[in-house]
């Protein structure tokens, strides 16, 4: 299922996982509309008394954990025991992410936290992987990474920013190949593929990392346990 979500099914999802947060946890912290809803419902519950310390994964995270009040630190300081983030599609245990430019460090915390919770309404399904897998690369790397990735069966484009000239830049500093490889039958062997190329930052290909799946829908939500059912 493909297309926008309504804002009720994200919440219901993004506020079903932040109740799986328990004292004295440290959380790490997605990007994105419907792990928004996690933050701010965490943030309700640091004011009623949770006691918790978060690990924003871009700008935006950090900036809406704080006008949250929910504490924050890094993966310097600590090793998160869950994660809670959003993905542009849902495939079994499978994900692509980075529809907003933040997949390098949302694999970094996801990777690092003990459980991963992954929260999506019902368009963020599929039977299998064919969004555009999101690329962050060096910028002086873009045209052989292209290149490579053509060479790999894909089609390449680079994400421009939509109110500013010039192309998507991420925290980091990385441009954006979103790149089209219809069907992705082999996630694991396209990762590896992807990651072997130079100048690849990163790749929005997240390999069986989820624990649960969120799902929001008109009615509630449905949680998914990868590899159980």
């Amino acid at each position: 299922m493909k297309g926008g979500g309504s804002e009720a099914a994200k919440r219901r999802a993004g506020e079903s996982a932040a109740e799986a947060v328990e004292d004295g946890m440290v959380v790490g912290l997605g990007t994105g509309s419907t792990a928004a809803h996690a933050i701010r419902k965490l943030g309700r519950r640091v004011d009623a008394g949770l006691d918790i310390e978060g690990i924003p994964t871009s700008f935006q995270a950090r900036e809406r954990a704080s006008e949250a009040g929910i504490p924050l630190t890094t993966l310097s300081e600590a090793t998160p025991d869950l994660a809670i983030d959003g993905a542009d599609q849902v495939a079994g245990g499978h994900l692509v992410k980075g529809g907003g430019a933040a997949h390098t460090r949302e694999k970094l915390v996801d990777a690092a936290s003990d459980r991963l919770l992954v929260v999506v309404d019902p368009s963020k399904l599929a039977d299998a992987l064919d969004h555009p897998v999101p690329l962050a690369v060096l910028p002086d790397a873009r045209r052989p990474v292209a290149d490579a990735v053509r060479e790999q069966g894909g089609e390449p484009d680079l994400r421009r920013a939509e109110r500013k000239d010039g192309p998507v830049v991420t925290d980091e500093g990385h441009l954006v190949l979103d790149c089209d490889f219809g069907a992705v039958d082999d996630p694991a062997g396209r990762s590896r593929a992807l990651s072997a190329v130079p100048g690849v930052v990163e790749h929005g290909l997240f390999v069986g990392m989820a624990d649960e799946i969120h799902v929001g829908d008109g009615d509630g939500v449905t949680v998914h346990t990868p590899g159980t059912e």
